[in-house]
C-alpha cells in the first residue's frame, strides 16, 4: 500500500527533504504532498539583500528549482496553500488555500514540519505602514523592489545591524541611498565580540553609513499619506523614505506549539539526531523551526542558516525514504560582508564561554590575506579563543578584506574535530605568495595562544 508524506515548507529543508525521499521511493511506493504559503519554491532567502542591491540582476537566478520542477518529479506541490492545523492523533493536517479561502484535511503517514522562521517585527506605532519592509521571503524582496522603484526620496534607514542589516545597508548604498543604521546593540554585528564589531561599525561608518548604536526605536512616525517619514529613538528622529527591518527571526512553531510537540529554551523543535522530533515516529523537522546541538558547547541552539536546512532536509528525507542518517550537529560558523569588508565567526564567543562556564584564553592577531609584499595584499583581524589546561580551540572570528571570510573554515574543521591550538598551528595548510603568508593568519592566532597557554 502506498505511503503519504506531507511536507510543510517548500523551501531549503522542505523541499531538500521531500526530493531525497523521492530519490529513495519512486512514485508507485511513496505519495509526497508539500504545503507553501508563498509562490515559490526551494529559493535562496540568503540572496535577497544581493538581489536587492543589483549584484544579482533577476529574481529567477535565486530559485534552485520550480514548483513545475518539482511536480514533474510527481511531489504534489500546493503553493498558496497555508497548513493551519497539525493533528498528531489522527494523522493528519488541515490547509487553507489562501486565494479562495476552502479548508480541507490531508491524511500523513510521514510528515516534515519545515516552517522556518519568522522575522521580529515588534508591536511599534507605525510599524505596519507602507514603506516598511521585512526581507525574508522572495516576496518580501520584490515588495521592497516596488517600493524603492516608487519611492522618490533617497532616504533609508536600516533598524537592526545583524547579517540582514548589515547586508541591507550594502545594498540600499549600492543603489544610491543615504543609510542610517540603528542598532540596539553597542556595536554591530552581535554574532561578534564588541571588539571586532567594533571594526564593522569602523568600516560601515567609512562607507558613508551612518551608524546609531545603543539606541532603541519607540516608533515609526508616519505622513499624511500614511507611509513611513522616519524612525524614532528615546533621543532622535531619522529621516526615512523607506525602512528595512533586520532585527533578527525566531523560530516558527505556531503550528508545533498547538499540536503539543516538543519546544525547547529558545522556541525551536527539539529532534533527535536523525531530525525526528522527540516522542514522535512519524514526524521529522529542520530547518529554522529546530534547535540544534552545538558540538562546542554542548548545548542547544537556534542557528538559522540555510546550510543547516539543507543537510537536515537530506537527513530528513533519507530516513522517511526508509534510510538511515543522522545530523551530527554545528559548530555556529557564518560568514557575511560589507561592500569589501568580508565578516566571519565560528564556535563561541567570549559571553558564550562564560555562559557555559568555560574558562578560556582570548588572543587577537593582524595579518594580511597574502604575503605581506604580494601586490593587493589586504590586512585582517583573527580572534580566537582557546580552553585553559587542554588548549582545545573555542571560537575564532575574522574580519577584514578579500581573502578574509572563508578562512574561517579552517577553524570550523578544526572545532568540529575537537582540536587544540596546538594542532592547529602544526597543519600543513597550502602556501604560496598570492594566498597566504608563510604562516596563515589562523595558525598565527593560534601559535599565539598555544604560547599564552604554555607549551604541552
Amino acid at each position: 500500500m502506498r505511503e503519504r508524506l506531507v511536507v510543510i515548507g517548500g523551501d531549503a529543508a522542505g523541499m531538500s527533504a521531500a526530493s531525497q525521499a523521492r530519490r529513495m521511493r519512486g512514485p508507485d511506493e511513496l505519495e509526497i504532498v508539500a504545503f507553501e504559503r508563498g509562490h515559490f519554491t526551494s529559493y535562496s532567502a540568503c540572496g535577497i539583500p544581493y538581489w536587492v542591491g543589483g549584484d544579482v540582476e533577476d529574481r529567477d537566478e535565486l530559485i534552485a528549482r520550480t514548483p513545475e520542477e518539482h511536480r514533474a518529479r510527481h511531489i504534489d506541490v500546493r503553493l498558496r496553500t497555508e497548513v493551519t492545523e497539525i493533528d498528531v492523533e489522527r494523522g493528519r493536517v488541515r490547509a487553507r488555500d489562501l486565494e479562495s479561502g476552502a479548508e480541507s484535511w490531508t491524511s500523513y503517514d510521514k510528515l516534515v514540519i519545515a516552517t522556518g522562521a519568522r522575522p521580529v517585527r515588534p508591536d511599534l506605532p507605525g510599524i505596519d505602514a507602507a514603506g516598511v519592509h521585512g526581507v525574508q521571503t522572495l516576496d518580501d524582496g520584490q515588495a521592497l523592489l516596488d517600493t524603492l522603484t516608487r519611492t522618490e526620496g533617497r532616504r533609508a534607514v536600516v533598524v537592526g545591524a545583524g547579517y540582514i542589516g548589515v547586508e541591507m545597508a550594502e545594498a540600499l548604498i549600492n543603489r544610491g541611498y543615504e543609510v542610517t543604521v540603528v542598532n540596539r546593540g553597542r556595536e554591530p554585528m552581535a554574532t561578534l565580540d564588541p571588539d571586532m564589531g567594533r571594526l564593522v561599525r569602523e568600516a560601515m561608518t567609512g562607507l558613508g553609513i551612518t551608524m546609531v548604536d545603543d539606541a532603541e526605536v519607540t516608533a515609526l512616525p508616519t505622513g499624511a499619506d500614511g507611509r513611513v517619514r522616519a524612525v524614532a529613538t528615546a533621543d532622535a528622529e531619522y529621516p526615512a523614505d523607506v525602512v528595512v527591518l533586520g532585527i533578527g527571526v525566531r523560530p516558527e512553531t505556531t503550528l508545533a506549539r498547538a499540536a503539543g510537540l516538543p519546544l525547547g529554551d529558545h522556541g525551536g523543535l527539539l529532534t533527535d539526531r536523525s531530525m525526528r522530533v522527540r516522542g514522535q515516529e512519524n514526524v521529522w523537522a529542520g530547518g529554522d523551526c529546530v534547535e540544534v546541538l552545538d558540538l562546542v558547547s554542548g548545548q542547544l541552539r537556534h542557528i538559522p542558516l540555510g546550510t543547516h536546512a539543507n543537510k537536515q532536509g537530506q537527513i530528513i528525507g533519507t530516513n522517511a525514504g526508509g534510510g538511515y542518517a543522522t545530523f551530527p550537529g554545528v559548530v555556529g560558523t557564518a560568514v557575511s560582508k560589507v561592500c569589501d569588508l568580508e565578516i566571519a565567526r565560528t564556535g563561541l564567543r567570549e559571553k558564550d564561554a562564560h555562559r557555559v562556564g568555560l574558562r578560556f584564553e582570548t588572543v587577537t592577531i593582524e595579518s594580511t590575506s597574502r604575503a605581506g609584499y604580494y601586490p593587493d595584499a589586504a590586512p585582517m583581524t583573527v580572534k580566537m579563543l582557546a580552553e585553559l589546561g587542554t588548549g582545545r580551540l573555542l571560537g575564532v572570528q575574522i574580519v577584514g578584506r578579500e581573502g578574509a571570510g572563508k578562512r574561517v573554515d579552517i577553524a570550523a574543521v578544526a572545532l568540529t574535530a575537537g582540536m587544540t591550538v596546538y594542532q592547529v598551528a602544526a597543519l600543513d595548510l597550502g602556501y604560496a605568495p598570492p594566498f597566504s603568508p608563510v604562516w596563515d593568519p589562523v595558525q598565527v592566532a593560534a601559535r599565539k595562544a598555544a604560547a599564552k597557554l604554555g607549551a604541552r
